[in-house]
């Protein structure tokens, strides 16, 4: 990372990321095709992960109500409480546990494929358009009801995007959907799941790069950080209420759309 890119990209990298987070289109794809086409340096994609935490201080600004009363329900002893933060860390063991194990061969190998990126983006809005059209009758509209089980099945859907331009949130939802719930607490599940597994990616990456982050580098993050915050805020106040009205469908053809026009631009300046 150069200051001569001066803070534009890395604050235009920001925006991208916090609106991309959480919503299922695959923020690493959008961050890394943007990086590819921009020019924009980032050793290790230290860049690129460290910003995250912006999103994340993001969902836990919007949710800390909640997040602060399940936390005093489990001090105080409420099963509910402790079957959601059951369900939670089941649904992120798989993806902490093989993430952990083949971290260096995705930064190295499957981030470095912008082709392999752009097909998983149609593939992945192939697929959601067409969960999002099923017409499932959904056994659970709450993520509080969500039993441990089906968390654990929706863990295994997420190793699908440990494969950058699948979506973590993208193969949380399709999982979930499919395995009985309604969009609205699907999307809302994919927020929860994120923060552990967010703050574990960024400690890992933290302490892996962490010879990799000059003065520089850091003023970079710092900006891509609070435009990632600021941007993730409003996706996350909003995204619930358009997705319960609208469905899937809008993020379906728009990764349809960036992992074509990605597909195009890598081949023809190959």
């Amino acid at each position: 990372m150069s200051l001569d890119q001066g803070l534009f990209v890395p604050g235009l990298l920001g925006i991208i990321e916090g609106l991309t987070e959480f919503i299922p289109v695959s923020s690493t794809a959008h961050l890394l095709l943007a990086a590819h086409f921009l020019g924009f340096q980032s050793p290790g994609q230290v860049f690129e992960v460290l910003i995250q935490l912006g999103a994340i201080l993001a969902i836990v600004v919007v949710y800390f109500t909640r997040l602060l009363a399940i936390l005093m329900d489990a001090i105080r002893g409420k099963r509910g409480a402790w079957r959601f933060i059951l369900g939670v860390v089941l649904a992120c063991l798989p993806a902490v546990i093989v993430g952990f194990i083949l971290h260096d061969f995705i930064k190295n190998v499957l981030f470095e494929s912008p082709i392999l990126i752009c097909s998983m983006l149609i593939v992945g809005g192939i697929i959601l358009l067409y969960v999002d059209q099923l017409k499932i009758v959904p056994k659970y509209t709450s993520i509080y009801e969500y039993p441990p089980l089906l968390c654990f099945y929706i863990g295994l859907f997420q190793l699908l995007s440990l494969v950058p331009g699948v979506s973590r949130s993208g193969s949380t939802i399709v999982g979930s959907l499919l395995l009985g719930t309604d969009k609205r607490s699907a999307a809302e599940f994919s927020f929860f799941v994120a923060i552990p597994l967010m703050i574990g990616a960024f400690a890992l990456d933290f302490w892996k790069n962490r010879s990799l982050i000059s003065s520089e580098a850091g003023l970079d993050i710092a900006v891509g950080f609070a435009l990632a915050f600021v941007s993730a805020f409003f996706v996350v106040r909003y995204a619930l209420n358009f997705v319960q009205r609208n469905g899937f469908a809008f993020f379906a053809y728009w990764r349809i759309f960036v992992g074509a026009i990605g597909l195009w631009g890598v081949l023809l300046f190959k």
